[in-house]
């Protein structure tokens, strides 16, 4: 197979994940019949990744107070902030 068919079978988005406090936990999860952790990553305060789901990830988790930037929107993960709002805005 192709690599460029081989690649347009999945989305290879890509995500972006700036860490709001020290140890933020990102772990980068398999595709397959069983869905197991391949990666993971520890980011402190101001720390930015840039994550991309491809053929082996399938799923991202994150731990921790972050900022997520996706190409839908942004959300931020751990527990609600200062303000008292939490989840997905746009």
């Amino acid at each position: 197979m192709a690599e460029e068919e081989k690649n347009s079978k999945f989305s290879n988005d890509y995500i972006v994940i700036r860490a709001e406090e020290n140890g933020i936990n990102v772990i980068g999860m398999t595709r397959g019949r069983d869905t197991r952790f391949h990666h993971t990553e520890k980011l402190d305060k101001g720390e930015v990744m840039i994550a991309q789901f491809t053929e082996n990830t399938s799923a991202i988790k994150i731990r921790g107070r972050a900022r997520i930037l996706t190409g839908i929107g942004e959300i931020r993960s751990g527990p609600e902030n200062e303000t008292g709002t939490e989840g997905a805005r746009k």
